[in-house]
Order: C-alpha cells, then structure tokens, then sequence
C-alpha cells in the first residue's frame, strides 16, 4: 500500500467532538505535527472527513 504523509495546519479549537477525535485517531493532536500512514480506504475517510484541518501529501 502507498503511505501517504498527513499535517495538522489548523487547530481543533470550536471543532465537534467527531472531528477532534479523527485527528487524534489520525495520531495528530498539535499544529505542524506530521505522521505517515498507510493509504487504506478507512484512512482516506478519515482524511477527507477534517480535510480542512490537515495538510496531505505522498510519501
């Protein structure tokens, strides 16, 4: 599987509870934290649904 390279750029602050516990699901939790993660379709859910808190690239 291809990995793909996933940054917090935007806080969590006023965000829903669902939101917030993607982004820790994720392994992120502070801005500019960056992790790498396989591309699975359940991961790639997980991206789309706080896509504009993260920042996503290949790796």
């Amino acid at each position: 599987m291809a990995k793909v390279r996933v940054t917090q750029i935007r806080s969590t602050i006023k965000r829903p509870k669902d939101q917030k516990a993607t982004i820790v699901a994720l392994g992120l939790g502070k801005i500019n934290r960056t992790v790498e993660v396989e591309a699975t379709p359940q991961v790639l859910g997980m991206i789309n649904k706080v896509s504009h808190l993260v920042k996503t690239e290949e790796a």
